[in-house]
C-alpha cells in the first residue's frame, strides 16, 4: 500500500447512496495517510424508519444528520491549522440537497431556520471526487452490502437523489471537481481500477475533469 505524498489537503468524497463514496474514502485515507472525516449514518436513530416510512421519518432523520454534521465540522474548524490531510466522505451541501429531495414545504422550511440559526462555517475541500452511478448499479450495489435498513430505498426515491446530485454539480464551482463514472470500475476490490483512480485525483489540481474509463479490469 502506498503512502505518496499529495499535494491536496482536503479532498472530499461524494455521490449517491451506494455508490462507494465511504469505501473509497477509507481506501484514500490509507494511500494517503489521511485523517478520515466520516459521516456515522448508522448512528442515526431515525434511519430506518425514514426507509421503512419516509413521510413519518424524514424530518427527524434530516435534522440529526444536520446537528451531526454541524458538530463535526465545525470540530475541525477549530482544531489545529497544521492538521494533516483530510479525506471526508461527505460535503456539508449534500445536507441541503437531501432535504429538499425528502421533506416537505413547511418541513423544508422548519430545516432551513434551524440551518441558519446553526452558521455551519464548513471548511472548504481542495479537491472534490464526485462518482455517479445509474440507479440499477446503485441499487445492486445496496443489496449486495447487506444493510438491513438499507433494503427497504425505494427506487424513485433513489432516481430523485440522483438526479438532484447531478444538478447540484452541474452547477458546482466551489473546488476542483473530479467527475468519475463509476459504474463499472471496483476501486475497492479491484487493485488496477483503484491505482489508475488514485493517479487521477493526485494529477487533479484545478478545474473540472470527467474521468470516464472504458471498462474495470474486473469485467
Amino acid at each position: 500500500m502506498t503512502s505518496d505524498k499529495t499535494t491536496h489537503q482536503y479532498i472530499v468524497v461524494e455521490g449517491p447512496i451506494g455508490v462507494g463514496k465511504t469505501s473509497l474514502a477509507r481506501r484514500l485515507c490509507e494511500s494517503l495517510a489521511a485523517q478520515g472525516v466520516f459521516e456515522e449514518a448508522a448512528q442515526n436513530p431515525f434511519l430506518e424508519r425514514f426507509y421503512r416510512n419516509p413521510r413519518a421519518g424524514a424530518l427527524p432523520a434530516q435534522l440529526y444528520f444536520l446537528l451531526q454534521r454541524a458538530q463535526q465540522l465545525a470540530a475541525l474548524k477549530q482544531s489545529d491549522l497544521f492538521a494533516p490531510l483530510r479525506v471526508a466522505d461527505y460535503l456539508l451541501e449534500k445536507d441541503r440537497l437531501f432535504a429538499r429531495v425528502t421533506l416537505d414545504e413547511a418541513e423544508y422550511a422548519l430545516y432551513e431556520q434551524l440551518y441558519a440559526r446553526l452558521d455551519i462555517q464548513a471548511p472548504k475541500p481542495d479537491l472534490v471526487v464526485y462518482l455517479q452511478a445509474p440507479i440499477d448499479v446503485l441499487l445492486e450495489r445496496i443489496a449486495k452490502r447487506g444493510v438491513d435498513y438499507e433494503q427497504h430505498i425505494d427506487r424513485q426515491y433513489l432516481e430523485r437523489l440522483n438526479e438532484a446530485y447531478a444538478r447540484f454539480f452541474h452547477e458546482f464551482a466551489a473546488a476542483p471537481l473530479l467527475i468519475v463514472n463509476a459504474a463499472c470500475i471496483d476501486p475497492i476490490s479491484n487493485e488496477a481500477d483503484y491505482e489508475e483512480l488514485l493517479a487521477a485525483i493526485r494529477r487533479m489540481s484545478r478545474g473540472r475533469l470527467y474521468y470516464n474509463p472504458l471498462r474495470s479490469r474486473a469485467i
